[in-house]
């Protein structure tokens, strides 16, 4: 899930992309006119919203009653939810005044040189909140699902593959990260378990970039499509095939193992070949903050400030709506008024692991039963369920909990890499 938190971007190393790895051109300001077409007042209360609740993970627990809309980010986090907000003060008006905004941050003064990571923060933060909304538009910030090595973006076919990936190993590792966050935030306070991986446990890293707007079971269908070409395309033959989500990205990789299955006779072989699947903080079982969320127009109707957000409910992407009750299948959830999503099991062809955090001291504390990791409690994480058949049937030896640890913080937190390292060891 991780609601939209551009963070972790201070640590990013630009990369040189070569002519021969770019499958489609930079985005230039040139393109964006088409982010005139979002609806200005909503989008912005969402954003706000949304930068409250980063705010609220990313320091100490509030109380309820505070202004959500007066709490803000800092530093290069608080710019790109500026940015955000910047974009739909202006979509109802000048496009000049728009492309004035945005120019600067989402130009690249070389096309041979990667995204900066400001530009690859605002517009998935942008696709998180609205991407259903620009695919369905054909807008040029609408982000193509595409995998990714060291900074490129992958052709998957075999000959190119193999002049690409000349130390590509037996054992890929693809890593899906979270709502609204980009494949370069799985780098964070100067770790990557992608890449502690690759150096420990000989994993080469694939990291998978898509649009986290759009629903689940989408993402999760074309996905299952991209797989197979990547493993077609990989360069040696395949030992082992893992796979690691982070928050939604966890949901995203159920969601392709599950289709992938169901056409499976139609000639995917790639869902029966992996091995593993690790799920950091993910809302199997839904996550409250959306479900607060969905029913804020009810809930803060008599508080002034709250005028904004009592639009959110119709507004919300497809893959906000999703995490409500962490469907990865098309159905019932997709429906805003939906209690209700078909419950898919785990895959059964491969080892399964799911890791929770608490902000908690202990399982039992106040703090992790009522917080969870901030964003996830830790029972929707470890797929635990009052109704049995509800319940996801990870073994006791490969489910966790780490403690004083927020929903980001798994993504550099020393003891999941010591899990990480165990499970797929």
């Amino acid at each position: 899930m991780a609601l939209p938190i551009p963070d972790g971007l201070d640590v990013f190393e630009g990369r040189k992309l070569s002519h021969s790895h770019m499958t489609q051109p930079l985005l230039q300001a040139a393109d964006l006119r088409g982010a005139a077409r979002l609806t200005a007042d909503a989008v912005e209360g969402l954003t706000s919203l949304v930068e409250a609740m980063h705010a609220r993970i990313a320091s100490l627990p509030h109380f309820p009653g505070r202004d959500a809309l007066g709490e803000r980010t800092r530093g290069l986090t608080g710019l790109v939810y500026e940015t955000v907000r910047g974009v739909t003060r202006v979509a109802g008006g000048s496009a000049e005044a728009l492309l004035g905004w945005l120019g600067p941050a989402l130009a690249t003064t070389d096309a041979r040189e990667a995204p900066h990571a400001e530009r690859e923060a605002i517009v998935a933060a942008l696709n998180g909140v609205l991407g259903d909304h620009l695919a369905a538009t054909d807008n040029p910030l609408a982000i193509p699902m595409a995998f990714r090595h060291a900074g490129q973006t992958l052709v998957l076919e075999r000959f190119a593959m193999r002049s690409y990936l000349r130390a590509a190993t037996p054992r890929p590792l693809v890593l899906l990260h979270g709502l609204c966050m980009n494949h370069l935030q799985w780098q964070r306070a100067g770790h990557d378990h992608g890449e502690a991986l690759a150096r420990e446990l000989g994993y080469t890293p694939i990291y998978l970039h898509y649009n986290s707007g759009l629903s689940v079971s989408t993402n999760g269908r074309i996905l299952a499509q991209l797989m197979e070409h990547l493993f077609d395309a990989w360069p040696v033959p395949i030992e082992r095939l893992a796979m690691l989500g982070h928050s939604m990205g966890g949901l995203v990789a159920r969601s392709a193992l599950h289709h992938g299955a169901l056409i499976q006779r139609g000639g995917l072989r790639w869902p029966a070949r992996v091995s593993d699947l690790v799920c950091l903080g993910t809302p199997h079982q839904g996550a409250p903050l959306e479900r607060a969320g969905h029913g804020v127009d009810v809930l803060l109707s008599a508080a002034p400030y709250a005028a904004p957000l009592a639009r959110l409910g119709k507004l919300r992407s497809a893959g906000i709506n999703d995490l409500r009750l962490g469907n990865i299948v098309s159905g019932r959830a997709g429906d805003a008024d939906s209690q209700q999503c078909e419950q898919v099991s785990l895959p059964t062809t491969a080892r399964c692991f799911a890791v929770a955090a608490s902000l908690g001291p202990a399982t039992g504390s106040l703090k992790s039963k009522l917080l969870g990791d901030g964003l996830v409690p830790v029972a929707s994480a470890l797929g635990q369920h009052d109704e049995p058949d509800r319940r996801l049937a990870f073994a006791a030896d490969r489910q966790a909990v780490v403690h004083d640890t927020g929903h980001l913080d798994l993504l550099a937190s020393a003891e999941v890499f010591a899990l990480l390292r165990q499970w797929l060891g």
